[in-house]
């Protein structure tokens, strides 16, 4: 990982990922055959035209053998005068900090350019993303889903951009999780400017990450591109609200391709904004009504793994409930439990398959 200091070898190295980074027809999938066949970027621009041709096309092995492009020059002073600011990092495709989980998807990206705390990209963490248009109940479900999984270990991820995305960010922070942002301008820029100040707040206590060069601004091209290190770095996706067209859903159908689980919060059928996430819940997605549901479905809880505890078939808290469906408050008068100690009882017992919940916030047991 490139921060802080860098040296004359450092120096170099960058250069030649920047080169890489810039050359008209190379983009990751290419560019990660060049490395797996030559090595690192050195090896790649002294490799001979004859041999790159066994890997890419004519054009792209003749821009690899000219001489550097004016514009890899530019980018390298650009970025290594960023690198002297503190929280600023670049991790290449080789370094041994770059996230687990991108290396994972078909197109890692070759430089992830990063402000803040880099290790949150390798933490587990869950993306929540949605309209930028939301409702004032959709921005206030995103919050506390965020606030609640962030609460839990989670590292929440989003794209900064407005509605539920801002909502998703301001929830991490107020939990030990944290927050990562993904950008779809260089990392030295933000967008939209209204959420600047939730930016800084971001580069201080979490991560902002980006693929592209430092300097490049919001382009519309990038911004579908990015969702696919949304989805890729995180464990789970979540999809707050989203109307039938919404571009959060194209980043909950590359989380299925990459294989990571995507929730859905369901809503009114006469709701424009929820029809994207009942579309989602045809399609497979886990509906999921509170933070709770989400960390059973990673079987997570307090930043290590959910163990389902053991509970006997019959316990007094079952004898209690009998055969139909009580209130918490009728069950705390049965049973004489306080209801801090009734809720963790009753939670065990519904991990353990022998209670369910039911709207109305009811309880039945299962058997």
């Amino acid at each position: 990982m490139y921060a802080i200091a860098t040296t004359a070898d450092t120096a170099t190295e960058l250069a030649g990922w920047l080169r890489l980074q810039h050359l008209p027809g190379v983009g990751p999938v290419v560019a990660r055959a060049l490395l797996t066949r030559f090595g690192l970027p050195p090896k790649i621009f002294a490799a001979p035209f004859e041999a790159l041709r066994e890997v890419v096309p004519a054009s792209v092995a003749r821009a690899i053998v000219q001489p550097p492009k004016p514009v890899a020059n530019s980018q390298l002073a650009l970025t290594l005068q960023w690198l002297q600011r503190p929280g600023n990092a670049v991790l290449t495709l080789a370094d041994a900090a770059y996230p687990p989980l991108l290396l994972e998807i078909a197109d890692p990206p070759l430089l992830l350019y990063v402000r803040g705390r880099a290790e949150l990209l390798s933490r587990p963490g869950v993306a929540i993303i949605g309209s930028r248009n939301a409702s004032a109940q959709g921005m206030q479900n995103a919050a506390a889903f965020a606030h609640a999984l962030s609460a839990a270990g989670l590292t929440i991820i989003s794209g900064l951009a407005l509605g539920i995305d801002t909502h998703a960010h301001e929830g991490g922070l107020r939990g030990a999780g944290a927050t990562v942002a993904v950008i779809g301008t260089g990392a030295d820029l933000v967008y939209p400017r209204r959420n600047l100040d939730l930016a800084q707040r971001i580069a201080e206590q979490g991560c902002i990450v980006s693929e592209y060069a430092l300097g490049l601004p919001a382009m519309p091209a990038n911004f579908p591109r990015r969702n696919r290190l949304i989805s890729g770095l995180a464990r789970g996706v979540l999809v707050i609200e989203a109307a039938a067209q919404s571009g959060s859903l194209i980043t909950a159908r590359l989380a299925g391709e990459q294989g990571r689980d995507v929730y859905a919060l369901p809503g009114s059928i006469h709701a424009t904004l929820a029809k994207g996430c009942h579309a989602l819940i045809k399609q497979g997605a886990k509906l999921v009504e509170s933070a709770d549901d989400v960390l059973q479905e990673l079987q997570w809880l307090g930043g290590v793994p959910r163990v389902r505890p053991a509970v006997a078939d019959e316990t007094p808290l079952l004898a209690a409930l009998g055969h139909d469906p009580l209130d918490a408050d009728t069950l705390a008068a049965r049973s004489g439990l306080a209801m801090g100690a009734l809720m963790g009882e009753l939670l065990a017992l519904e991990m353990a398959g022998l209670l369910e919940r039911l709207p109305g916030g009811l309880f039945q047991r299962c058997k």
